[in-house]
C-alpha cells in the first residue's frame, strides 16, 4: 500500500487487493475496523480495470471517521477492499456520439482518468473534452497522467481546468454551468456541445451536477436512461 498527499486535504491511496473484473468509471468500497465496527465508504477507481495497484482519490473530512484514518495508514497496514465494484458512470451506459464531454469537480476526476486510460473512449468518440473544476490551482492534481494522455491523443483530447477562487493565466474562472451558459467552455474547447453530437458525463458535487444538468436540458439535451437513451449521465460525489 502506498499513499500520496496532494494537498492538506487531498490524498490518494494505492492498494494491492483481489477484486472482481470491473468497468472503468465504477467505484469500490474501502473499510477499516473502527471501535469494533467495520466502517465502509465508496471510492471510485482511478486506475483502469487492467491496471494494478488499485488507486483511490479522496478528500479528508474533518469529521469523517474513515478518511482521517486512511491518511495515517502505513505500508503493510490492513485495509478491506470490497471484492465487487458498482456504479453506472460507465461508457457501456452511453449511446454513441461524435463528442464526449467529461465534467468533474474535485476528486471526481478519478473515474474519468480510469475511463480515459482504456481503449473504449478512443474507439467510440472523435473528440473528448475533460473538465476539472477546483477551488484553488493546487487542487488540479494528476497532471502527469493528464499530460501523458495529451501526448498519446494530441488531436483528440482537450483538457480544460476551472479555478473558482483564485486568478490564473490558464484556467477558466468560475463555475462550469455558467461557462456553458455564456459560451466560454465551448469557445475554449473548440467543440460544439449539442444534443445531435454530444454525450456528457457529469461527476462531482451535487450543486454542480444539478446546475449543469439544468443548463444542458435548456439546450435540448436529455438525461440518459436505459429505456429512453439521452445525452446526460451523472453521478453525485457525496
Amino acid at each position: 500500500m502506498n499513499s500520496k498527499c496532494w494537498t492538506e486535504r487531498l490524498h490518494s491511496l494505492q492498494v494491492e487487493a483481489p477484486v472482481e473484473p470491473f468497468k472503468a468509471g465504477q467505484f469500490g468500497k474501502l473499510a477499516l475496523e473502527i471501535n469494533g465496527e467495520m466502517v465502509f465508504r465508496p471510492y471510485s477507481f482511478v486506475n483502469a480495470p487492467h491496471e494494478r495497484p488499485l488507486e483511490f482519490y479522496f478528500i479528508t473530512l474533518e469529521n469523517g471517521p474513515l478518511t482521517r484514518r486512511l491518511i495515517k495508514l502505513d505500508c503493510g497496514d490492513p485495509i478491506y477492499v470490497a471484492p465487487r465494484a458498482a456504479g453506472f458512470l460507465t461508457l457501456s451506459e452511453l449511446p454513441d456520439a461524435e463528442n464526449l464531454w467529461l465534467l468533474s469537480t474535485g476528486t471526481a476526476i478519478g473515474p474519468f482518468l480510469s475511463i480515459l486510460k482504456t481503449e473504449e473512449p478512443w474507439r467510440r468518440f472523435s473528440s473528448i473534452v475533460l473538465v476539472h473544476a477546483v477551488r484553488q490551482a493546487a487542487e488540479l492534481t494528476y497532471q502527469d497522467r493528464i499530460r501523458q494522455l495529451l501526448d498519446e491523443h494530441p488531436q483528440r483530447l482537450t483538457v480544460i481546468p476551472f479555478v473558482s477562487r483564485e486568478d490564473t493565466d490558464f484556467a477558466i474562472k468560475g463555475r462550469v454551468p455558467e461557462a456553458i451558459k455564456d459560451g466560454r467552455l465551448e469557445a475554449r474547447a473548440g467543440v460544439q456541445l449539442a444534443a445531435e453530437k454530444s454525450q456528457v458525463m457529469i461527476c462531482g458535487n451535487p450543486d454542480m451536477v444539478r446546475d449543469t444538468s439544468l443548463v444542458l436540458e435548456e439546450r435540448g439535451l436529455k438525461k440518459n436512461r436505459r429505456k429512453a437513451p439521452g445525452h446526460i449521465t451523472v453521478e453525485n460525489y457525496w
